[in-house]
């Protein structure tokens, strides 16, 4: 199974879409700036996700994380910020 997700840094008003095997353990990877060099261990500040979703194959997920990246992909996970539904 795979996974794409939408992570938030609260701090500093931060998104970053991505797409992995193991939520748990790539959380981890965000929050203890592991990804050198990449774009969520720049900032301070804790990540968390706002949104998740299971993809049964890696080719549909890759598919789906382009989606997510275009303006209004962005839109829809921006929405979700203050929604009850990423407070989960």
């Amino acid at each position: 199974m795979y996974y794409v997700y939408a992570v938030y840094n609260q701090e500093n008003n931060k998104i970053y879409i991505g797409q992995t095997e193991n939520l748990e353990e790539r959380l981890k990877l965000h929050n203890s700036k592991e990804f050198k060099g990449s774009y969520t261990s720049r900032f301070s500040g804790n990540w968390k996700y706002i949104y998740k979703e299971e993809i049964n194959t890696r080719k549909e997920v890759l598919v789906r994380e382009r989606q997510l990246k275009t303006f209004r992909g962005r839109e829809f996970i921006k929405s979700l910020i203050n929604s009850p539904v990423a407070q989960r």
